[in-house]
């Protein structure tokens, strides 16, 4: 009675410990209302069994355990826990690998003693024990791995699947792991090794790859925020030409008094400083759209300074569907590209950028297209560079568009780099 108790204790505690490892791999929040429905679902699970086992015997519940079990817990973590079906399965998996050191110690404290009801004990005391072990080290872990990615999920997942797979062919459906026979023996170890090293491979070119997605994303914010910086400057530089004519009485009450003394050679020094001072901080105007003529204005100057002919063709409207900082990010990149593109060609007279910026149908119309000395290199339809930190300009452009559900394209026609896009 004793000894049937302590095997019915270690199958309660097998399915316990494989379902719980699963949802736990599966990202189960720790509630009261999730260990609740944990429970029921467990516990209906073992009565099935129980009565499969009572029916049909150990032979036919052990081969068909997979629909009585693993396929109740992969159902049960898609369902209620909402999981995407591939890290069910996944988790499914992993959790009958985890099963195996359990088992294996149960053996071996069962063989050491001569004894089925000593397997058994061990076998639960080790499941408690390797319950601590994942929860404590290995659970975050795992759920990382298989969240990061299909591709990464997919890799971490198959040698658990093929263990598993085999595990039942050679062991449950047929008695190939025990026919004794040298390709029998050596064939979990071969398997074993060719999965590890096929996994390093490719899981070290995953890993290289998240790794330079998370760069291209660090560089895009760093994008981001130095646009926003700028547009403050920017903005800091409209507020000080207010101020300055707001201060404008002060400077006519200043020439007033140098008139009535008629000191004309002053008065001609004061106003030329004055203007200059005026053209220093005052924006051009291109447009209804205050950011835009901000912006321009800014980028107008530096083409200036670099000798470059930059045309400028500007209609919108006061508002516009982009953040300031997005339209800024958006028109300095293309800018900023442009110039740098002009600066490299040796004949001044040769530096040209065109801006044509205007709404149509309630969309934001870009076309900017600038002379160049050397043939832009395209990868996957975007231009890149060859030099260290650059080629971000134009992802992160590429990325306000998108964003906002419009279109963008590279190109080069007739000796003119052009930038186009509508969203």
């Amino acid at each position: 009675m004793i000894e049937t108790l302590i095997e019915f204790s270690r199958y309660w505690f097998a399915l316990l410990f494989g379902a719980a490892v699963a949802v736990s791999f599966a990202g189960m929040v720790r509630t009261r209302k999730n260990y609740l429905a944990f429970g029921c679902f467990t516990v209906v699970l073992f009565i099935v069994q129980l009565v499969c086992l009572r029916i049909w015997g150990m032979d036919m519940t052990i081969k068909i355990y997979p629909l009585l079990s693993h396929l109740p817990v992969a159902i049960f973590i898609i369902v209620y826990l909402k999981r995407p079906w591939l890290i069910s399965v996944t988790s499914v998996f992993v959790s009958f690998l985890c099963c195996q050191p359990p088992r294996w110690i149960g053996s071996v404290a069962g063989a050491a003693f001569d004894s089925a009801s000593i397997n058994h004990v061990s076998y639960i005391a080790a499941v408690f024990l390797m319950y601590y072990f994942l929860q404590k080290y290995v659970v975050k872990s795992v759920r990382h791995l298989m969240e990061r990615s299909v591709k990464s999920c997919l890799l971490f997942g198959a040698m658990p699947a093929f263990y598993y797979l085999f595990d039942y062919t050679a062991t449950v459906y047929t008695d190939f792991m025990y026919s004794g026979t040298r390709a029998a023996v050596q064939f979990m170890p071969f398997v074993t090794s060719a999965f590890y090293f096929v996994f390093v491979l490719l899981y070290y070119a995953e890993t290289q790859k998240q790794a330079s997605i998370q760069r291209e994303r660090d560089m895009l914010d760093t994008q981001f925020r130095q646009a926003q910086t700028e547009f403050a400057s920017l903005r800091q530089m409209q507020q000080n030409a207010v101020a300055y004519r707001h201060d404008m009485r002060h400077h006519f009450a200043l020439l007033q008094g140098l008139a009535s003394e008629e000191r004309i050679e002053e008065i001609k020094e004061y106003l030329r400083t004055a203007q200059s001072d005026m053209d220093a901080i005052t924006p051009m105007r291109f447009c209804e759209n205050e950011t835009v003529n901000l912006i321009l204005s800014a980028f107008a100057s530096k083409a200036k300074q670099s000798e470059i002919l930059l045309t400028v063709e500007a209609k919108l409207p006061d508002s516009l569907q982009f953040s300031d900082t997005e339209l800024c990010s958006l028109l300095s990149n293309a800018l900023e590209n442009s110039i740098h593109a002009c600066e490299n060609i040796a004949d001044s007279n040769e530096r040209y950028i065109k801006l044509r910026v205007y709404s149509k149908n309630n969309k934001l119309c870009i076309d900017i297209r600038n002379s160049y000395q050397t043939e832009p290199i395209f990868h996957q339809g975007i231009p890149v560079s060859k030099e260290q930190g650059h080629g971000f300009g134009t992802k992160s452009m590429a990325h306000i568009v998108e964003k906002h559900g419009g279109v963008c394209q590279f190109s080069v026609k007739d000796g003119w780099f052009i930038f186009q896009a509508t969203t």
